[in-house]
């Protein structure tokens, strides 16, 4: 599994500290961005760099993450692109559902809100906890990629 990461100036801190805990683990991490701290970056595009990534990865299961202040500007970015399931978590109950029910391949976390320990765990669970499969929801996701 290869993970792409990025984050915009709120999520920056958090994202490299992830980064090292990721690889430091044995995974395969791409950061995608930002590269430094930039305050006028925007996160659209952070998103845009993130999910091209993934859709143009030859992985099996590429998975994303990205990190904004809040979690949700990010996270609508990455959801304009058909395939992208992505969603906000800043609990471990956000985490199980979206993995189990929705097969995320996209983890957005709020960097205001999730500090580097708790951000480990739930990214720890978010790439543990499988997709549990049910009919119902496998329909579900190609109702979702039918949309638009």
């Amino acid at each position: 599994m290869r993970i792409y990461i990025g984050a915009d100036h709120n999520g920056f801190t958090l994202k490299n500290n992830l980064i090292a805990y990721l690889r430091n683990n044995g995974y395969e991490v791409d950061d995608v961005g930002g590269d430094t701290l930039d305050p006028k970056d925007d996160y659209p595009q952070v998103a845009a760099r993130v999910t091209m990534a993934m859709l143009a990865s030859d992985d099996r299961d590429p998975r994303g993450i990205l990190i904004c202040g809040s979690g949700q500007g990010i996270c609508i970015a990455a959801n304009r692109f058909k395939g992208i399931r992505a969603s906000v978590c800043n609990e471990a109950v956000e985490v199980r559902a979206g993995r189990n029910d929705d097969d995320t391949n996209v983890l957005c976390l709020p960097a205001r809100m999730v500090k580097t320990g708790e951000a480990e765990r739930l990214t720890d669970m978010w790439l543990r906890t499988a997709f549990a499969g049910a009919a119902r929801y496998k329909r579900r996701i190609r109702e979702l990629d039918e949309l638009g």
